[in-house]
């Protein structure tokens, strides 16, 4: 495990606003690593553990799709948190992905 890596993915994941997403690819290209997106999707099945928290709910696949539920207890907690959030689901995908899609290299000064 790649903690390093790990923290950084976390940093740029807390930083995603309520009611927003992202998605495990935009965290990898951020962190110039645009090829590492399943690197992400293992940091996040960890975030659990980390401190501070980490929104893990908030970053889904490209497609909009939950596919970190299955890391949440019980699954359907991700969808809970999201519609909490104002974030529309339907079938484990989210509606309106491009409106709610938070892009950390749009977002985030990285000077």
């Amino acid at each position: 495990m790649d903690t390093n890596f790990y923290e950084q993915v976390y940093e740029i994941a807390r930083l995603i606003p309520k009611g927003r997403v992202t998605s495990y690819g935009a965290i990898a290209k951020s962190l110039g690593a645009a090829k590492s997106s399943r690197m992400v999707g293992h940091a996040m099945a960890y975030a659990g553990t980390a401190e501070p928290k980490v929104p893990a709910h908030r970053v889904v696949n490209s497609s909009g799709l939950l596919t970190g539920r299955f890391h949440f207890d019980p699954p359907e907690a991700m969808e809970e948190l999201l519609r909490k959030e104002g974030v529309e689901v339907k079938n484990d995908k989210v509606l309106n992905f491009k409106k709610v899609f938070w892009n950390p290299l749009e977002e985030i000064n990285f000077d």
